[in-house]
């Protein structure tokens, strides 16, 4: 039979090896179907020897360093075979692997929880601002601007943009090792414009907040789970790092299609989102853009513990009589029946910051207003407007815990009555009454 050593060994291992990754290595035979009996040895060693596939390694708790230390030695002695990074974390880490070193492995290390393959990811302000009820808050006589508070906007990047004013404080790349910002996609621009622009005209909430870029999706913006678990693993480290001049928000605007793992706290990229949540930081992620279907929620929006922010057509005007859930906004529940998103917030046509030449105002320049900004529609938007109303409540109480966080958005929302919360969630976020008096 051919390919019949490999079709034993995802039999062998199949509670160890995630569905897509099976799917993968079960169908890599297929060219070769009309291949004659007798060289179908030759191609399944060429291929088993030969074809690289990259793969997220889970070690059973407390077995991480010895897990680390069988997978090296057996990395050494298959070529083109490597750890890619380590994720002590969550007990995991990265690997480019044959499927010949992966049956090594699933034979070898007895320390394997679950191998995951490292899945694609992909990227999913005007009157937007005033109708999420986020623009003139005053408390203690003062205007709150998001001062003092620091967000990540892990994405394409950020170009350094006029309206963010020089407040982009760090840049980390993990797709091209760049240290300057920048963007060379566009998305992460309006994103970041989106939480904290100062512009005159279209101003993000927090219009003082310091920005953090962190780039895991490429130009295109596309990414991996690995460069995705790399940028938020690093955004832990950097408070560690600095703990006087923490990142106090993660605003996410990207996913993958979630897959089944039995529960959400098995899949990798909710892992490590959940570890940033628990490590004090509030984490905002997008729905993502696949409704009006129900069961779409992207991950790492299937977490019950991150804010999921799903996206808003406020028909360009500040009223709420005529608003109503955007079309494409994904619905709940999750693949685990989970009631998501959490909240609302503008996402349809939202005119934020444009990248010069970046991908995007290449692809749209129809999308371009005047000669800086750019205008753009999806959950992906949505969510870094959440948290630049995260960065107001923060700066009126930083004390606050990223659970009470989320119940402050979550209770103080407007709501639809009678309306399905896997649809519209708790409601339209309020900045107004969401922010401590």
């Amino acid at each position: 039979m051919f390919g019949y050593s490999m079709v034993q060994m995802v039999r062998a291992h199949a509670d160890k090896l995630e569905r897509t990754l099976r799917d993968l290595i079960l169908n890599m035979y297929r060219p070769f179907k009309w291949t004659p009996c007798f060289l179908h040895k030759f191609f399944e060693g060429t291929i088993k020897r030969g074809k690289k596939i990259s793969v997220i390694v889970e070690f059973q708790d407390g077995c991480y360093e010895e897990g680390c230390n069988v997978v090296e030695g057996i990395m050494d002695s298959h070529m083109r075979n490597k750890i890619r990074h380590y994720f002590p974390r969550i007990s995991s880490c990265s690997v480019d692997i044959t499927p010949s070193g992966l049956e090594d492995v699933l034979n070898s290390c007895q320390h394997i929880k679950k191998v995951y393959l490292n899945s694609e990811v992909k990227a999913l302000l005007n009157v937007a601002v005033p109708a999420a009820g986020a623009k003139g808050i005053n408390r203690g006589g003062r205007e709150l601007t998001g001062k003092g508070v620091k967000i990540a906007i892990i994405d394409t990047g950020i170009h350094p943009h006029q309206d963010l004013s020089n407040r982009i404080t760090d840049f980390k790349d993990f797709v091209n090792n760049r240290t300057a910002a920048y963007d060379d996609n566009g998305h992460g621009t309006h994103c970041a414009g989106d939480a904290a622009s100062a512009s005159a005209t279209y101003a993000g909430p927090a219009p003082n907040a310091t920005l953090v870029g962190v780039k895991v999706l490429d130009k295109m913006g596309s990414g991996s789970l690995e460069t995705v678990m790399q940028g938020v693993d690093w955004c832990i480290q950097y408070n560690i790092d600095h703990p006087l001049d923490r990142i106090d928000i993660i605003s996410m605007s990207l996913g993958s299609t979630a897959q089944n793992y039995g529960s959400e706290d098995a899949d990798p990229m909710v892992k490590i989102v959940e570890k940033a949540w628990e490590s004090g930081i509030v984490v905002c992620v997008a729905a993502g853009n696949e409704g009006p279907n129900a069961g779409t929620i992207a991950s790492p929006g299937i977490s019950d513990k991150v804010i999921t922010v799903g996206a808003l057509d406020d028909r360009d005007s500040v009223e709420r009589t005529d608003d109503d859930v955007a079309s494409f906004s994904s619905r709940g529940p999750t693949r685990y029946g989970l009631t998501k998103p959490d909240i609302l917030a503008p996402g349809v046509n939202i005119i934020s910051l444009r990248a010069p030449n970046s991908y995007l105002d290449k692809l749209q320049k129809s999308a371009r207003v005047d000669n800086d900004y750019f205008m753009l529609s999806g959950t992906s938007m949505a969510t870094p407007i959440c948290a630049g109303i995260v960065a107001l409540i923060l700066e009126r109480n930083s004390s606050l815990s990223p659970d009470q966080v989320k119940e402050a958005l979550m209770e103080n929302a407007d709501l639809w009555k009678g309306k399905d919360p896997n649809v519209y969630g708790a409601g339209y976020i309020n900045a107004e009454r969401s922010v401590p008096i």
